[in-house]
């Protein structure tokens, strides 16, 4: 299962074809994407610096396709499971190839299963780090009742 299956994103959407949300726009300014994905002008810049997303130009204006909205729904995705931009990119890269899916699909299987692994080990870092606070809540609220118990 690929990136984009997860994220709710068909090949067409990708391709720029097709509108497997319900959104029948087919192009977005700059403004329409930061308000809909509640991202800024300057995050929105910078992916297309780091060429992950390719909007058009009419004039000063940034016209981004049905692809262009498709690929920043990846990367926001990406991005909230640990993905770097560069991890990130490869993937996407690999739809632009024709035997894309295959290549794309094992690429994506084996680093979903290496960010679960990493994933699992900062949930058991975390509830380490939960238990260890919870006990030190513990004593700091018992010297507390000590300490008020006494000037009492």
């Amino acid at each position: 299962m690929s990136m984009a299956h997860l994220a709710g994103i068909s090949r067409d959407d990708l391709d720029g074809a097709g509108a497997s949300d319900g959104n029948k726009q087919t192009t977005f300014t700059i403004g329409d994407l930061s308000r809909e994905f509640d991202v800024t002008l300057r995050t929105l810049r910078f992916y297309e610096d780091k060429a992950l997303l390719n909007p058009r130009r009419e004039g000063l204006n940034r016209i981004y396709s049905r692809r262009d909205r498709s690929r920043l729904k990846l990367v926001l995705m990406g991005k909230k499971v640990g993905f770097s931009l560069t991890e990130i990119k490869e993937m996407l890269d690999l739809y632009d190839l024709k035997d894309g899916q295959v290549l794309q699909m094992r690429l994506a299987l084996r680093k979903f299963n290496e960010q679960i692994d990493v994933l699992e080990r900062q949930k058991v870092d975390i509830e380490q780090a939960l238990d260890e606070l919870r006990r030190t809540v513990d004593v700091v609220a018992g010297l507390l009742r000590q300490k008020e118990a006494g000037a009492a």
